[in-house]
């Protein structure tokens, strides 16, 4: 079992429930509450239920790299597992560099995409 491929599936689990839960409870309500979101087809409803399924559905790809990770950590690593970890650990350190960039390094979940970045480059070798 590699190790370093579990750590990185747990925090890639863990940041992902945080995103969720903490995303709903101070972003989305607070946007749906405003009067001034746009109206596609007709009402704001399509709006809000498009916002909230894409910021969840971020949560879903974070669990599906989990659970890649785990599938990987538990078999003997070839050359195709190589290559998968190789572009999850690749896809982590954009999204760290996109949050850092973005954010200018005042939302700290760049930390966390780095360290899965690094657990998994680490898990590689």
């Amino acid at each position: 079992m590699n190790f370093y491929f579990v750590a990185a599936a747990v925090l890639a689990i863990a940041i992902g429930v945080a995103h969720s839960w903490l995303g709903e409870r101070f972003i989305l309500t607070r946007l749906f509450r405003r009067q001034n979101i746009p109206h596609l087809f007709g009402s704001d409803d399509f709006t809000k239920r498009t916002l909230r399924f894409a910021w969840h559905l971020t949560t879903v790809a974070w669990f599906g790299a989990a659970a890649l990770l785990v599938i990987l950590a538990s078999f003997p690593t070839d050359a195709a597992a190589r290559i998968i970890s190789g572009a999850i650990a690749a896809t982590f350190l954009a999204s760290a560099v996109v949050a850092l960039i973005g954010s200018r390094g005042r939302h700290l979940s760049w930390v966390i995409f780095l360290m899965i970045a690094g657990l998994v480059w680490m898990g590689i070798r």
